[in-house]
């Protein structure tokens, strides 16, 4: 039997997947928005099993990764399936019922004869759409006893304006802003267009200041603060690969060229929402990656993670030498 993996990842799916799987406070108030839920915050998220085998009809397998399917334990326990997609067409329905159905068989329970499976309450981001493009989608299975279906609710990037992503608190969408200004015309325009290019700047420095005044008060943990703007500086230099002027103009807000995803580094090290606890070294590492994202100075990076005053000095010595 033949074994192939199929289904490439662009650097958009590469993106949507580093935020839904790291950076989990950011998913509740999209499903909030999406499926008209009221999580607080306090939920715990698990992730399942990301990795299935599909039968093709010519006895092969394709293997598909669905790292876009988990849990929400609240007051209820709930699943759901939510994928992105960077194109404004209905192609993504053929996938979302293979994993939707995979899931549901995976959690599969006989009893008496009887086979029940559960779908998923399942979701598409489109981040680039057009007047054809549904609030809603749909997919019907005609049985032998009846047709049953289930909706596939549609979040589009689009629809939502600075002011929309703050009020709601949608950070997640933010690495994606940028495709409100993705058409050629757009692009060309941004690229010639002093003005223009300045008003879309504006608005990333906008959202800088935001993602600053959150983690100032808290709400937001530098580490996913940090991962926000590299995510977001990763869809802007695919995104405006050919229009350097723009491309280096939005990234200048955000701390110029892309570095080296240095905040999974300050998470793995021991970085949790804001506070540090650990050796010298885990400071010295984590500080160190926030100077870097362009953001801070060494007195900002050290007051934000919190170090031990009584260690300013020595810890300073190391990160500035």
């Amino acid at each position: 039997m033949g074994n192939n993996t199929s289904v490439g990842s662009t650097p958009y799916d590469d993106v949507f997947k580093t935020l839904l799987n790291d950076c989990k406070p950011l998913v509740l108030p999209v499903l909030n928005e999406i499926f008209g839920e009221n999580y607080i915050g306090n939920e715990e998220i698990i992730y399942s099993q990301n990795e299935h085998f599909l039968n093709r009809q010519d006895g092969g397998e394709d293997k598909r990764i669905t790292d876009s399917s988990f849990t929400v334990i609240g007051e209820k326990t709930k699943k759901y399936l939510f994928e992105c997609q960077s194109t404004p067409d209905d192609s993504m329905l053929v996938r979302i019922f293979e994993y939707a159905t995979q899931i549901a068989l995976d959690e599969s329970e006989i009893v008496k004869n009887v086979l029940e499976v559960t779908i998923p309450n399942s979701a598409i981001l489109f981040l680039r759409s057009n007047k054809s493009t549904p609030d809603k989608m749909q997919i019907v299975i005609n049985t032998p006893g009846g047709s049953v279906a289930f909706d596939v609710l549609v979040m589009k990037v689009r629809k939502y304006n600075l002011e929309d992503i703050f009020e709601k608190n949608l950070l997640f969408l933010i690495p994606f802003y940028i495709f409100n200004y993705s058409s050629k015309q757009q692009l060309d325009e941004l690229n010639t267009d002093e003005d223009k290019l300045n008003i879309l700047i504006g608005k990333y420095k906008q959202i800088v200041e935001h993602l600053d005044t959150l983690t100032e008060q808290g709400k937001l943990s530098a580490y996913n603060r940090t991962t926000i703007l590299e995510m977001a500086n990763k869809v802007v230099k695919s995104l405006m690969s050919n229009y350097e002027k723009a491309m280096k103009g939005v990234e200048s807000v955000m701390g110029g060229t892309v570095l080296e995803y240095k905040a999974k580094n300050i998470y793995r090290e021991g970085k949790t929402e804001g506070k540090v606890e650990g050796k010298i070294e885990t400071l010295v590492t984590s500080i160190k990656a926030l100077i870097e994202t362009g953001q801070y100075n060494f007195d900002s990076a050290f007051n934000l993670i919190k170090a031990p005053t009584d260690k300013y000095n020595l810890i300073k010595e190391l990160v500035l030498g």
